[in-house]
């Protein structure tokens, strides 16, 4: 099951509208696993994972946390391009035995991607990785940062 958490910062409508499409797909996992699970779930399905993540934004800068329990720095990439954050790496799959074996965690090749609203300067942005939580932070570019007009009276 995919998990999308949005954190709702301001009312603007992109956030209402990621809110709403937050709490669609939600509702779409949760009908697909509960009524087609036993179509849907086959060995393969486990090879799919898709790392959950979180995006905070203020008026300095985006924040971006994944999940990727497991991997080494080296298992992961990251790449902007055309405010686009790409995530991506592989979680290769340990097996432990030839007979007897069951895995119901996820693995295999990952890719997630993140369309910034405003653009970003690609000079300054800055990632650390501990204990399994990447955070990705990415200054806003001068001219997307909110700008306080000062009204003269005269």
């Amino acid at each position: 099951m995919n998990i999308i958490r949005y954190q709702n910062q301001g009312s603007s409508d992109l956030a209402k509208a990621f809110d709403r499409f937050a709490v669609l797909r939600g509702e779409l996992d949760r009908l697909f696993d509960s009524s087609f699970a036993p179509v849907f779930r086959t060995p393969d399905s486990f090879s799919r994972w898709v790392p959950a993540l979180d995006v905070y934004q203020d008026k300095d800068q985006f924040t971006v946390v994944a999940e990727l329990p497991g991997l080494k720095k080296e298992d992961i990439e990251l790449s902007l391009h055309d405010g686009v954050l790409t995530i991506s790496g592989e979680r290769k799959q340990e097996k432990k035995g030839e007979e007897g074996y069951r895995s119901e965690r996820f693995f295999g090749r990952f890719q997630r991607s993140v369309t910034l609203p405003t653009g970003v300067d690609g000079n300054k942005v800055k990632a650390t990785y501990q204990d399994g939580i990447l955070k990705v932070v990415l200054p806003k570019a001068e001219e997307a940062k909110p700008k306080q007009i000062e009204v003269s009276v005269g």
